[in-house]
């Protein structure tokens, strides 16, 4: 399955056409148009599914389908629909079938004769009343096809976007797997310079203790080396570089898994500022510092990263 990002971009128009007789022996239809719809859908980045319909009044009617669909296709994102009809001249006024027109007369004269005053219906009622409804039925129709298509365009477009997504946390992964893996045979090197630090300072402190006292070189050894063993167990990062490493695992297998993991990356990024954290406040050399740091940095780029996947 995919990656999606909840940034995107999709837009599709689709029209129809109706059939009007045009009379005569052949019985032959002209085609006139209808019009069109379009309809355009942007996201952005959300907590949450967050959708923002713009209608014009005579498809105010199709907002709950609108919103079945794109809920539907997407989970998370700030989404912005906008349906835009447009009628064409031949679709607002439609050439009238005889047949419409003899039904009209026979209404009109129906209504003449109960209602001797009532006005005579004008060109314009009339070309109303054979329009009817198929011409708005024929609109909804083509504007609900045509946000089917843009959502399939926006859903091609946020999977490309979250390809490139992945990409850009793998190769982070991969380069926090590297600072990991500097670090850890830091601690050693660290452990042992310590080690001979103590032995210094404590051959200095004797020293200057007295001329008249004897120095115990084994016992000497046993304490620097005492000293070093705690001093170890203070700066010991293992467990921290094992979970860090076990994180990135388990971001790698949700990337390849694909689907809605957005908020699951952004807990185990949460956890990778833990460990890198943890690993700074344990650090007692410049070297580790560094790798503290560099780790950070490379954290909070996948974090930016990581706010746009779905």
């Amino acid at each position: 399955m995919a990656v999606y990002s909840m940034t995107g971009y999709g837009s599709a128009t689709h029209s129809a056409a109706a059939g009007a007789e045009t009379g005569g022996a052949t019985g032959a239809q002209a085609i006139t148009h209808t019009g069109s719809v379009t309809v355009d859908i942007r996201s952005v980045n959300g907590r949450f599914l967050d959708l923002s319909l713009r209608l014009p009044d005579d498809l105010r009617g199709l907002e709950p389908a609108l919103r079945e669909l794109i809920g539907g296709a997407f989970r998370r994102g700030k989404i912005e629909v906008r349906v835009s009809p447009q009628r064409e001249t031949d679709a607002a006024w439609p050439q009238p079938a005889p047949d419409q027109l003899n039904r009209l007369s026979r209404l009109e004269s129906t209504v003449h004769g109960w209602l001797p005053k009532a006005a005579p219906l004008s060109v314009h009622e009339a070309l109303q009343w054979c329009r009817g409804g198929s011409v708005q039925e024929k609109l909804d129709d083509v504007a609900l096809v045509a946000a089917q298509q843009a959502v399939a365009a926006m859903s091609e477009a946020r999977a490309r976007e979250g390809a490139r997504l992945a990409d850009i946390l793998r190769e982070r992964i991969t380069h926090l797997r590297a600072l990991a893996a500097q670090a850890g045979p830091l601690i050693p090197a660290v452990v042992h310079r310590q080690q001979a630090r103590f032995l210094e300072r404590w051959n200095e402190a004797l020293t200057s203790a007295g001329a008249g006292h004897t120095v115990d070189a084994q016992a000497l050894q046993e304490r620097a080396l005492n000293e070093a063993a705690a001093f170890a167990i203070r700066i010991d990062v293992a467990e921290e570089l094992g979970r860090l490493t076990a994180h990135l695992d388990e971001i790698e297998r949700l990337l390849k898994k694909g689907g809605e993991l957005g908020k699951r990356l952004d807990f185990l990024i949460q956890e990778l500022h833990r460990e890198a954290n943890t690993l700074g406040s344990k650090s007692a050399a410049l070297e580790l510092t560094g790798v503290s740091v560099e780790m950070k940095v490379a954290i909070e780029q996948m974090r930016e990263q990581v706010q746009n996947i779905e």
